[in-house]
């Protein structure tokens, strides 16, 4: 419902509140409750897309930093066996396996911060919703959240496997494969 009124609009403002009563539910019916729902509706979504995403992306990170990591099982068995301590066996992995984690999370937020913005320019209709709700479309909070959340996961990735190399006698690494 618009009213449009001249003149002293607390006066009207407190007659039409009179009219409508307290229950202003039936304020949002219509094409207005349909929108709202249809703005909520696609929000929730997003956010189970992103979500999805996450975690694909979680898990094929995983498999890959796993499998970098103990295709060096030999390597490791080299290195434990020439003196070289578990801790420093850990710190070597993990931080060869992580460079191209850094190097493509660096390159990823390059890239989805310029596809935010071109689609940001693109995507804009006339009349329609936003559907971000006051988020900018190059959110820091968002990019370093998701970044963060990646590279754990791969430092968690190549962390375990080598702690798993580390603890095999290194006798057994040599022999291995």
């Amino acid at each position: 419902m618009a009213v449009q009124v001249s003149g002293n609009t607390a006066q009207w403002r407190d007659n039409i509140g009179i009219c409508i009563g307290p229950d202003n539910r039936r304020l949002e019916q219509g094409p207005l409750r349909a929108e709202r729902f249809i703005t909520q509706a696609t929000s929730i979504f997003a956010a189970f897309l992103a979500v999805l995403a996450l975690t694909l992306a979680g898990v094929g990170i995983y498999g890959v930093m796993a499998y970098m990591v103990s295709q060096r099982t030999r390597e490791i068995g080299v290195r434990m066996a020439l003196g070289a301590t578990k801790g420093d066996v850990l710190r070597l992995m993990v931080g060869q396996g992580m460079i191209p984690v850094w190097i493509g999370g660096l390159v990823g937020l390059a890239g989805a911060c310029a596809v935010s913005a071109v689609l940001s320019m693109v995507l804009k209709f006339p009349g329609s919703p936003d559907l971000l709700f006051g988020v900018s479309t190059a959110d820091p909070a968002a990019y370093g959240a998701a970044s963060a959340f990646l590279a754990g996961i791969a430092g968690v990735a190549s962390y375990i496997p080598a702690r798993r190399a580390t603890r095999v006698d290194p006798m057994v690494a040599l022999r291995y494969e």
